[in-house]
C-alpha cells in the first residue's frame, strides 16, 4: 500500500481484482479445446479433454441458468460474469462488482445440493488413502473406453489437504493421504467440503504444479504498478495536495486520483498463467490486500490497516512509504519415520510477509527490508487467524493446499521418491494426452478507491501485491517415531489391491 500525505481528507486507494472467487465464472472460460470434447471418444487427446468436462460440469451445475450461454461454438461463456462479483472485460482486464464487497453471501447455506448420489466416496473420513499409480491407471481406463473422469478422480476422492505422503517400494506404490468427505460448489464457486466447508483438492492443480520443469523453483504472481503511473501520481498530489478541496470536489478529486493511477499489471513467474492455479494466486493476493484496507469483511483478531492508522501528537500522518504484503510459505518441519518412507506435513503452510518501501523520485520503488510495527501488525494478525479467515473466505482455503502441493512435490523430489518406489508417471505428466483446462486470466488490474477521515486532515493512498512461494527453503524434514507414523504404516498393509482410493 502507498501512502500519499497531501490535503485534508485521507484516502486508501487500492488496486487489483474485487473477488471472493473467480473460479467458477472464469473456469467457463476455458479454451474451445477444453470445452465441447465430451462427444470425442476416439483419440486419446479427445477423451482427455472430456474428463476435465466432468469438473466444468460440476461447476456449471450451480450457476443460475440465466447467465449461462453457448456461444455456438461449443464454447460456453458466463454472461456477464455477475454472479461472483467479477469479470473479464475483452481487453483481459479485470473488472468488478460491488455486490460481493462482504462475506454475507458466503454465510448462507448453499442452494445447490451436494452433486451426485451419495457413494462411499462422498462419506466423511478422518484419512482417506490415494494411491496415484492407480488413479493414474484409473484415468487411463477411462480414456480408454472413451468416459469423462467422474467427480472423485477430479477431487482426489474428496481430499481437504495432504497431511501424509508414503512409498511402498514393495507395491511400487506412491500415496496421499488426509482429511476428505462430500463435496459440493460453495457460494462462493470454490469446492468445499459438504460438513466442513473447507476447499477439495482439484487433480488439475496438482499436475499444473507437477508439470513444471522443475518442481523446487519458486512459482507466484505480482500485481505490479507501472513507474510512469505512480510519478504522474505525485505530481497530481502535489499540484492539487495544496488546496483545500470545494465543497462536494472529493469525488472528482478521486476521478482525477483513479484516472493518473490507471491500471496495474498482472504477471506469473514459474506457473502456468492460464490455469486455475494461478487465478487462485491472483484472487487470494488481492482479497487479502482487500480485507487489509477495510474493502472486505475481515474475522475477529484481524483489524485493517486503515483502521490502525492514527495521527502522530503533532497531527502529522505516517511519512511517505510503500506497505508490501504478500503470502509466502510457511517454514515447518516435515516429519518422517526411520525408513523415510512416510512423511507427515506440517499444518498452517501459509504466512503474510509485509515491508515498508520508499518511494523515490519519478515513481522509483526502493526496498528498505524493514517493516514498521502497523504494517507488520496486520500481517503477523492474518497470519494467526488464517483457519478463521479461510472458514470465512474458501479461496484461500485453495491458497493453502497449492502450498501444501508444492511442499509436496518438493518432498518427492528431495527424497527421489518416484525412484525408490518404483513407480514413475506417464499419463500424469502427459500434456497432450491429458491436457488441463484452461481459463482467461486478466492480464492488468484496475484501480478502486476508499476513503477515511483522520481528523479531516491527510489523503492516504496504497498499493501492493505478491504471493511468492519457494518449497526449497521451506522444505525441512527430520525424523521421528510418532503413534501417528506408525498408525499410517499399515497403509502397506491394509491397501486395497482394487480401488484407487480407500480409508
Amino acid at each position: 500500500m502507498l501512502f500519499f500525505l497531501c490535503g485534508r481528507w485521507q484516502f486508501v486507494v487500492a488496486w487489483g481484482l474485487l473477488g471472493l472467487c473467480l473460479q467458477s465464472a472464469l473456469v467457463a472460460q476455458q479454451s474451445t479445446n477444453s470445452i465441447g470434447s465430451a462427444s470425442n471418444s476416439g483419440a486419446a487427446g479427445g477423451a482427455a479433454q472430456a474428463d476435465f468436462d466432468s469438473l466444468i460440469d460440476l461447476i456449471q451445475s450451480t450457476v443460475a441458468y440465466d447467465s449461462w450461454m453457448e456461444n455456438g461454438t461449443g464454447e460456453g461463456e458466463i454472461s456477464p460474469f455477475s454472479i461472483n462479483g467479477v469479470y473479464a472485460d475483452a481487453q483481459g482486464t479485470l473488472r468488478f462488482a460491488n455486490s460481493l464487497t462482504s462475506s454475507e453471501k458466503l454465510r448462507r447455506t448453499p442452494s445447490s445440493p451436494s452433486i451426485g448420489a451419495a457413494t462411499d466416496v462422498r462419506s466423511p473420513s478422518p484419512l482417506r488413502f490415494v494411491s496415484l499409480p492407480r488413479l493414474e491407471q484409473a484415468i487411463g481406463e477411462h480414456q480408454r473406453m472413451g468416459k469423462p473422469l467422474p467427480a472423485e478422480m477430479l477431487t482426489l476422492a474428496g481430499l481437504q489437504r495432504v497431511e501424509y505422503v508414503v512409498i511402498n517400494p514393495k507395491t511400487k506404490d506412491l500415496i496421499l493421504a488426509g482429511p476428505a468427505g462430500d463435496w459440493h460448489v460453495g457460494q462462493d464457486g470454490v469446492l468445499v467440503g459438504v460438513k466442513t466447508g473447507i476447499a477439495v483438492l482439484r487433480l488439475d492443480d496438482l499436475l499444473t504444479l507437477w508439470r513444471r520443469p522443475d518442481v523446487l523453483s519458486p512459482f507466484g504472481c505480482s500485481i505490479v504498478p507501472r513507474q510512469a503511473a505512480l510519478a504522474a501520481t505525485q505530481e497530481y498530489l502535489q499540484v492539487t495536495g495544496g488546496k483545500p478541496l470545494e465543497p462536494g470536489g472529493r469525488k472528482n478529486w478521486l476521478a482525477g486520483l483513479r484516472d493518473t493511477l490507471g491500471s496495474q499489471d498482472v504477471e506469473f513467474f514459474g506457473l502456468t498463467p492460464n490455469s486455475h492455479a494461478a487465478l487462485v494466486l491472483l484472487v487470494a493476493d488481492y482479497h487479502m490486500k482487500l480485507i487489509g484496507m477495510g474493502l472486505a469483511d475481515s474475522v475477529a483478531g484481524v483489524s485493517s490497516y486503515l483502521d490502525t492508522v492514527e495521527l502522530d501528537a503533532d497531527g502529522s500522518a505516517p511519512p511517505m512509504s510503500v506497505l508490501r504484503w504478500w503470502f509466502a510459505l510457511n517454514h515447518s518441519p516435515v516429519v518422517t519415520d526411520d525408513d523415510r518412507e512416510i512423511f507427515r506435513l506440517p499444518g498452517s503452510g501459509v504466512k503474510v510477509l509485509s515491508e515498508n518501501e520508499l518511494l523515490a523520485a519519478r515513481g522509483k520503488r526502493v526496498h528498505t527490508h524493514q517493516s514498521e510495527e502497523l504494517n507488520e501488525r496486520f500481517a503477523k494478525s492474518f497470519t494467526a487467524e488464517f483457519d478463521q479467515v479461510s472458514m470465512r473466505y474458501p479461496l484461500y482455503g485453495e491458497l493453502e493446499y497449492l502450498f501444501d502441493l508444492a511442499l509436496l512435490l518438493a518432498i518427492i523430489d528431495r527424497e527421489h521418491l518416484l525412484e525408490r518406489s518404483g513407480w514413475h508417471p506417464t499419463l500424469l505428466g502427459d500434456s497432450e494426452r491429458l491436457p488441463l483446462p484452461t481459463m482467461r486470466i486478466p492480464g492488468e488490474v484496475q484501480t478502486v478507491v476508499n476513503h477515511r477521515l483522520i481528523n479531516r486532515r491527510q489523503i492516504i493512498a496504497g498499493i501492493s501485491g505478491g504471493v511468492w512461494v519457494d518449497s526449497r527453503r521451506a522444505l525441512e524434514v527430520e525424523s521421528a517415531n510418532t503413534k501417528q507414523l506408525t498408525n499410517v504404516a499399515q497403509v502397506k498393509k491394509t491397501a486395497s489391491t482394487e480401488s484407487w482410493w480407500w480409508d
